[in-house]
C-alpha cells in the first residue's frame, strides 16, 4: 500500500515535469487521425464515437478508441485496445506495449473524454504525441487545448461543441 502511494507520487511528479515543458502549439491541418481516450466507468460506447466521425467523414483507419479500466480481469476480456493501473510503474514507465503505440502516434486530435480525475489517464493525455488536445474536464487546464467542461453523459452536447471548435480552427 506504502509502495503504491510511492508510485502514484513518482508519477505525479512525472506528469507535472511533462505538463511544464509542453507548449501549446497546434498546427493549421485539417484533421486525418483522431484518438479518444475513455474511463471504461464512465463512458464505454466507442461505437457512438465511431458513428460521429463518419458523420464528419473521418474514417482514417490509425483513428483509434483505446480504454481505461480499474477492474484488470473485466477489461482482459472485453476489449483490444485497454489499459488499467498495471501497465504503470515509477516515474512515468508504461509497461504496455499498445498503450506505448498509442502515446508515440502523432494523432491529428486526441478527445480525452472522461471526467474522473485519474493519474494514469492524465499521463497519457500528457504523454500523448497528439497535435490538438481536447477534454472534457478541468482538472488540470494544462493536459488539453480546449477544454469543454460537460459532463460525459452529455455526447449529444459534445457533438456540436467538438464540431463547433473544429470548424473555428479550420480543422475539418
Amino acid at each position: 500500500m506504502i509502495l503504491k502511494a510511492f508510485r502514484d507520487k513518482s508519477n505525479k511528479d512525472y506528469v507535472n515535469k511533462i505538463l511544464d515543458k509542453r507548449t501549446n502549439t497546434v498546427n493549421t491541418n485539417k484533421v486525418k487521425t483522431i484518438a479518444i481516450l475513455l474511463n471504461k466507468e464512465e463512458f464505454d460506447d466507442a461505437e457512438a464515437f465511431t458513428d460521429y466521425f463518419k458523420e464528419l467523414e473521418l474514417t482514417s483507419p490509425k483513428s483509434t478508441v483505446i480504454y481505461f479500466s480499474e477492474l484488470e480481469k473485466e477489461a482482459d476480456t472485453q476489449w483490444q485496445n485497454f489499459f488499467t493501473k498495471k501497465d504503470f510503474g515509477w516515474s512515468g514507465k508504461i509497461m504496455n506495449q499498445t498503450l506505448m503505440q498509442f502515446i508515440n502516434e502523432p494523432f491529428d486530435v486526441l478527445v480525452g473524454y472522461y471526467n474522473k480525475n485519474v493519474l494514469e489517464m492524465n499521463q497519457i493525455t500528457a504523454m500523448s504525441k497528439a497535435n490538438l488536445k481536447v477534454g472534457v474536464h478541468s482538472h488540470d487546464e494544462r493536459l488539453f487545448d480546449i477544454i469543454l467542461n460537460l459532463s460525459v453523459i452529455r455526447f449529444d452536447v459534445f457533438k456540436k461543441e467538438f464540431k463547433k471548435y473544429l470548424n473555428i480552427l479550420n480543422k475539418l
